[in-house]
């Protein structure tokens, strides 16, 4: 799990940044577990948090792009041009 772990951090870093250079506020990412057992449970807290981080995820890429539509940088989600 450390790959995906490593692979949520530079998510939640790379979106905060491209929300901060659009000067939008995103809510805070999913706490990392700190319970785990370590024994590979069916239903492991660790399922959690990468459900959790994947919706945090697509709440985040639809805040920026409603950001940058506001903004008038981009068109509509159809792609279309303003």
């Amino acid at each position: 799990m450390t790959g995906e772990l490593a692979q949520a951090r530079q998510l939640f870093a790379a979106l905060q940044k491209h929300a901060q250079a659009l000067g939008i506020a995103l809510r805070r990412p999913p706490p990392e577990p700190d319970t785990c057992c370590g024994r590979g449970c069916n239903g492991c807290i660790w399922e959690g948090f990468y459900a959790a981080t994947e919706f945090w995820r697509q709440d985040a890429v639809e805040a920026c792009q409603h950001a940058l539509a506001s903004s008038g940088m981009i068109g509509t989600e159809s792609g279309s041009g303003p």
